[in-house]
């Protein structure tokens, strides 16, 4: 059974799950340049380039949730809630690994961007999946902005670690 408040944000998600694809991509490239000119290691891809692919997806994977033809909102609600579970304990996880990493001291902007925004984005979908049913318009709107932070912080990190390996692979050139 088709539900009008989902079927009217079908394109949204659409244009939003191929952006989120489409820069997955780009971001593996990414970090084969950075272990070309070796300004990366395993450390420092765990604690900063594995985040940005897992962003990437989760930004898909949730477009592709709310473009499920569910029978119930319930069950979308449901779903959110658990994705944005599962998001705060991988944010909780990429802390530890930034903590145990030192090849990079991060910064105010790579506390903000790597772990207070992306804590912020799934906690918001926890507290939208708890009013999908109740107040489904609303919330349907807040999913949609946790859904674009989460590619915007993506967006961001990538260009960050696309500037970083260029600037290492300059020093390392002079």
């Amino acid at each position: 059974m088709d539900h009008p408040p989902f079927a009217a944000w079908e394109t949204f998600y659409v244009i939003l799950g191929s952006s989120a694809a489409a820069l997955t991509g780009l971001q593996f490239v990414v970090i084969v340049l950075g272990a070309e000119v070796r300004a990366v290691t395993r450390g420092a891809v765990r604690a900063w380039g594995t985040p940005t692919i897992i962003h990437f997806c989760a930004t898909l994977v949730l477009s592709c949730v709310m473009s499920a033809p569910w029978r119930a909102i319930s069950n979308a609600a449901l779903t959110v809630g658990l994705f944005g579970v599962i998001g705060i304990l991988y944010v909780a996880r990429v802390l530890w690994h930034a903590k145990r990493q030192a090849d990079y001291k991060p910064v105010l902007e790579d506390w903000l961007w790597h772990f207070i925004l992306p804590a912020i984005a799934y906690l918001a979908l926890i507290v939208f999946a708890l009013f999908l049913t109740s107040r489904t318009h609303g919330a349907l709107f807040g999913v949609a902005a946790s859904a674009l932070l989460l590619l915007s912080i993506g967006i961001h990190n990538a260009w960050d670690a696309v500037t970083y390996i260029a600037l290492k692979e300059q020093e390392e050139n002079q």
